[in-house]
């Protein structure tokens, strides 16, 4: 839970192995980068527990460890105290969307903004594809923001989204 002075965000996919886990730690890098890792806390989860226990795809490593970001992840399921602990929580696509507001509603308590990540993607593109059954995954500059997780944004105090580009 976070503490008085502290944001936090909550990264969101179907099974918690490839989306959610690259985004949670490409952020805590960009916070880390950033000097405010400490006014954070930054988690992952499914909408699923089809993977819980479950390290992220290999191809997803293999990216991570190209750009020289660690993670020690593991998936895990979405819970109703996510919905009160979680200031935000940013999803990956519609059906994500459908399934955490019908969670959220019956959250007594709920406080979490939950929305698209891809709405913070200066292209707007809203809907981060699911990578894990493509047969050839490439990890380049070139690849689609919603992959990689490229973009992201941190949200300050301000309530101000500023632009931060990542690898």
């Amino acid at each position: 839970m976070a503490t008085p002075g502290e944001r936090s965000v909550l990264f969101v996919c179907l099974g918690n192995i490839c989306r959610s886990p690259i985004a949670e730690a490409v952020f805590r890098k960009m916070a880390t980068d950033n000097g405010v890792v400490d006014k954070w806390v930054i988690d992952s989860g499914a909408t699923s527990d089809w993977n819980t226990g479950s390290t992220p795809d290999a191809r997803g490593l293999a990216c991570l460890r190209k750009h020289v970001i660690e993670t020690d992840h593991r998936a895990r399921q979405v819970t109703k105290d996510d919905f009160v602990t979680f200031d935000h929580i940013l999803c990956m696509d519609e059906s994500n969307l459908r399934d955490l507001n019908k969670k959220a509603s019956s959250v007594k308590n709920s406080k979490a903004k939950i929305e698209l990540l891809g709405s913070y993607d200066p292209e707007k593109q809203l809907i981060i594809q699911d990578p894990y059954y493509v047969s050839v995954h490439t990890c380049t500059q070139q690849d689609q923001p919603q992959s990689l997780v490229v973009y992201c944004q941190i949200l300050n105090q301000s309530g101000k989204r500023p632009k931060i580009k990542f690898i």
